[in-house]
């Protein structure tokens, strides 16, 4: 029992506990390093290896990373359904005008051609901004 106490509390397993639990668990989990804490609990103090942390994206950043580019391309989409809804107002008011007063109908086409080219193009913009967020970023 004696050894078993000695050998748990010796400084290179608390050393290489602390490390383990002072790391993130995905870094845990996907960048295993070369010698385990079995391995350095063995080695003398002396020969231990000093394990360095480096910058590097894990593959759950890169998943945040792109589930974030799938969220800002779809709310850059809903201009979209703001353009359709925008052509069919435009639209529905040159009928709506054409009912009232039939002799207006070039002048009322032509406004309403203007309004579904600038409804269009917000449309367009937003599918623009869109497709950089998926795959400009």
């Amino acid at each position: 029992m004696y050894a078993c106490a000695k050998f748990v509390t010796s400084p290179a397993v608390l050393r290489g506990g602390s490390r383990l639990l002072a790391r993130p668990v995905s870094v845990s989990l996907f960048n295993r390093p070369e010698t385990t804490v079995e391995h350095q609990a063995l080695l003398p103090v002396s020969q231990s290896p000093v394990l360095t942390r480096a910058f590097q994206t894990s593959a759950v950043s890169l998943d945040i990373d792109t589930a974030a580019k799938f969220i800002g391309a779809g709310a850059a989409t809903v201009g979209v359904a703001g353009s359709g809804a925008g052509i069919g107002t435009v639209f529905g008011s040159l009928i709506i005008g054409y009912a009232r007063n039939p002799s207006l109908k070039q002048q009322l086409f032509s406004y309403a051609i203007l309004g579904f080219a600038l409804s269009e193009a917000m449309g367009l913009f937003c599918l623009m901004v869109a497709f950089l967020i998926l795959f400009a970023m």
